[in-house]
Formats: C-alpha cells, structure tokens, sequence
C-alpha cells in the first residue's frame, strides 16, 4: 500500500451507492486513493440471517479496514446495520468520520454517529482527507458550518 492509499470502509444505505463513486473520486481529485471493503449493490450477498451478515460479512470488512467513513444522507440515521457498524468499528478502536452527502439537508446523524465520531465534515475533500488522517477532529454541519455545540448531561460521583 503506497502512503497515499487507505483502507475503509464506507458505511451507507444501499440508495447512496451511487455517492460512494463520488466520494471515491472526489478524495481521488485530491491525492487519495480509497479501497473500500464494504456491502455495495456492485458486491451484493445473499444471506438473510442478521446474525449471519453481521459476523461473516461485515466484520471482515470491517476488520480488515484502517478507518470507518459514514456516508450521511437523509436515510443514514434509520439504518440498524449502519448503527450497528459503528457501534462495532467503535469497539475495535478505529477512527470514524462522518461524511455529508454533497448537497445534503435535513439529514441527521445516526445515533451512533453521534456518540462515537471522532469528526463529521462537509464535502470537502481536503478535510475528508484531514479528518481520515487524524489532523482534524471536529463537527461541520451539511453547509460547512461549526456544529453547534451539544448539551451533555453530566452526572456528579
């Protein structure tokens, strides 16, 4: 693998496929080059067994990749795999960025998401490329934006 190339894996809904390839090209444009193990309709299964597709399918996945890109449209949030994804990468201990689909609005992030993130940027493709590598950890909105900050309970010992 040449410094200029990362192993990922893109969680997404299956309607954003499309947008992979234009986030693929996109970090391509600016000098990275993305392999990507997760599920596309490019590399479908057949399992029907949850179970199944979470430990034999999307764990190796998973498993083999240096970092987890969470493609965020408007479905994202309302995806139990994506969640559970994240959920997962998490545990391992991997970075997780989350990236706006270009042009998005309304979207929110999936919960997990929001818990585990360690940056969440704009369509950008430098600061995909900084928050991939690590140089930047912090929260845009869809536009680019600071996100606002969030309230956190906090509990006394």
């Amino acid at each position: 693998m040449t410094d200029n190339t990362r192993n990922t894996f893109i969680s997404h809904i299956h309607e954003d496929d499309a947008g992979l390839g234009q986030l693929k090209s996109l970090l391509g444009n600016h000098g990275l080059t993305i392999r990507d193990s997760s599920i596309t309709s490019d590399t479908p299964n057949n399992a029907k067994s949850p179970d199944y597709i979470k430990s034999e399918i999307l764990a190796p996945a998973i498993k083999w990749a240096g970092v987890m890109i969470v493609y965020v449209s408007p479905g994202t949030k309302d995806s139990v795999y994506v969640n559970w994804e994240i959920e997962y990468v998490h545990r391992l201990g991997k970075r997780i960025v989350g990236v706006w689909e270009h042009g998005a609005s309304g979207a929110d992030v999936p919960d997990a998401l929001d818990k585990y993130a360690d940056a969440v940027v704009s369509w950008e493709g430098q600061r995909i490329i900084d928050a991939i590598e690590g140089r930047i950890n912090d929260w845009q909105d869809e536009s680019g934006q600071p996100r606002e900050p969030r309230v956190i309970a906090r509990f006394g010992c």
